[in-house]
């Protein structure tokens, strides 16, 4: 079996990312990995405890005035994109990437990686403890409801809610 080399403790400052704004702020515990594939904007709040693991190969984007809640976990190695003026709420999951199943000769932890980007359009919210998964995209003022899981596309100013997540209703 291979063994695979750490991708270090989370530590860093902001000379590490690719682009960092004025105004942004880490509070206690965050902890970010492969920052200088990450550019996050101006006037960004990010919550205790939240992990932003950047990816060797795509990059994450964070636009003004995000507020990301307290111990949320984006993985950006399909790509990652959030627009301004979202609202993220704590225990959010973004994942980018998934294994592909490989019949049943192969454990699905050894098959390969799907990668997908996630993209969050500009003033749309997303509730506390949901998940996003691998190429879904949230509109333009839509709003997720906490608990949901998001696998589609979701469009401009609707609300929706469940797992999997579903419409409930226009804005």
């Amino acid at each position: 079996m291979k063994i695979n080399k750490s991708h270090g403790d989370g530590s860093f400052s902001a000379n590490d990312f690719a682009s960092i704004g004025k105004n942004v702020i880490f509070e206690k515990g965050v902890l970010v990995f492969h920052p200088e594939n990450i550019t996050i904007k101006e006037n960004v709040y990010v919550g205790h405890y939240t992990i932003l693991k950047g990816y060797f190969q795509n990059k994450m984007f964070i636009g003004e005035n995000t507020w990301i809640g307290q111990q949320c976990f984006f993985h950006s190695s399909g790509g990652l994109k959030i627009g301004e003026n979202v609202g993220i709420g704590p225990k959010v999951i973004i994942l980018t990437s998934q294994h592909r199943p490989a019949g049943n000769d192969i454990p699905v932890l050894f098959s390969e990686l799907e990668m997908k980007e996630v993209i969050i359009e500009s003033n749309s919210d997303i509730g506390a403890g949901s998940i996003i998964l691998p190429g879904a995209i949230i509109g333009e003022g839509a709003i997720i409801a906490a608990g949901a899981v998001v696998n589609c596309i979701v469009p401009a100013y609707e609300i929706w809610g469940g797992v999997p997540a579903r419409k409930i209703k226009n804005r």
